[in-house]
C-alpha cells in the first residue's frame, strides 16, 4: 500500500480520494513528536494498515533523529507489544 507524507501526517486515500488510513502526530519539541491518532477504514481492517502506519511513521521520525512519544491507543499498545522493535524511538 502506498501512502501519502504531508506535514503531521501520513495516509491512503481510495481511487475517489476518500481516506482510508492514517496516522497523524503534532511536534513536541525539536527532538520528539506525539503520535497522536490512528484511523483505518472498517473496509482494511485486520490487514495489518495500522500497523504499517506506525512503521512508516517511525521511519520518517527515526531519518530525522527524532524520538515518538505515543499517546494514540493502538501505537501505545503497539509499542508495548513490540518493545524490542520500537522500544529505541519511544521518546522519555
Amino acid at each position: 500500500m502506498e501512502f501519502i507524507r504531508e506535514k503531521n501526517k501520513i495516509y491512503h486515500l481510495d481511487d475517489s480520494g476518500k481516506l482510508l488510513a492514517e496516522i497523524t502526530y503534532i511536534d513536541l519539541n525539536e527532538s520528539t513528536v506525539e503520535a497522536n491518532h490512528t484511523f483505518v477504514d472498517s473496509s482494511l481492517r485486520g490487514q495489518g494498515i495500522a500497523e504499517q502506519l506506525v512503521e512508516t511513521l517511525v521511519e520518517e521520525i527515526q531519518s530525522q533523529g527524532k524520538k515518538i512519544k505515543p499517546t494514540c491507543s493502538y501505537v501505545v499498545k503497539l509499542f508495548q507489544r513490540k518493545a524490542d522493535k520500537y522500544g529505541f524511538i519511544i521518546a522519555d
